[in-house]
């Protein structure tokens, strides 16, 4: 069994910089149903996939994160930095470098070079 995907919510306003950042780690965006065309976008990469409701009061876990794996983790990093976002790097629990980034509308994410 395998996650397939994850829902975030954001703002309308927020959605194309949501999808301008996991371009950034990797992810093409990709048609949602015609059913949710108005009100959702979609990134895939591989088999997963990011899905972006829109919301005009998102919710947003304070300490909930989504996790990505990113075999090119330093071009990666240094792809987020150059746009801007802040990295905080973490310590290695299992010998994977990892961080943490904040996303465009305040959801976190957790980039790891390798899942433990």
């Amino acid at each position: 069994m395998t996650v397939h995907h994850v829902a975030l919510e954001t703002r309308p306003a927020d959605a194309d910089a949501l999808v301008a950042f996991f371009a950034l780690l990797g992810f093409e965006e990709v048609e949602p149903p015609p059913t949710l065309t108005e009100r959702a976008r979609w990134v895939q990469r591989g088999a997963t996939q990011v899905h972006v409701f829109y919301a005009e009061d998102p919710v947003v876990p304070p300490s909930g994160h989504v996790a990505v794996v990113a075999p090119e983790y330093d071009a990666t990093l240094a792809a987020l930095r150059a746009a801007g976002h802040l990295v905080d790097e973490r310590a290695q629990h299992w010998g994977a470098p990892r961080s943490f980034v904040t996303a465009p509308g305040g959801h976190r994410v957790e980039v790891m070079e390798f899942p433990p």
